[in-house]
């Protein structure tokens, strides 16, 4: 049976030891030291995802308010990209794949549609 960090790695094309080469470089640090570019780019993502046309989409999401949404984003990654352990102090350990364990049985086409959301950060 595949595990599923190699069923992530085949969905994303990015092989694990590539993803987790994250680890080398602190960029928390290298964009400021602050939590703002974080806040910012998660506001920007859940707000295009929570106004998406596609509403089996935005069904994704409807169990969690966008608030929360976001803040669980921005503090996961401060804390992934070398910042202060914002999320595991709030929520537990990360278990990025056992949380999004649920979404992993989209077809291929379902996450093709995430794709522009996903490639869109930063982009007003």
């Amino acid at each position: 049976m595949q595990s599923l960090q190699d069923k992530a790695s085949e969905w994303s094309g990015v092989a694990a030891a590539d993803a987790f080469a994250i680890d080398d470089v602190n960029i928390f640090e290298s964009l400021g030291g602050t939590p703002q570019p974080f806040v910012d780019l998660s506001t920007n993502f859940y707000t295009r995802v929570y106004e998406d046309e596609e509403e089996w989409f935005r069904e994704i999401f409807g169990g969690s308010k966008k608030e929360d949404a976001i803040q669980n984003q921005y503090e996961f990654l401060i804390q992934r990209m070398g910042g202060p352990p914002l999320f595991s102090q709030r929520r537990g350990h990360p278990a990025l794949i056992g949380r999004h364990r649920p979404f992993l049985g989209y077809p291929p086409s379902c996450r093709a549609v995430a794709t522009p959301h996903a490639t869109s950060f930063g982009r007003n």
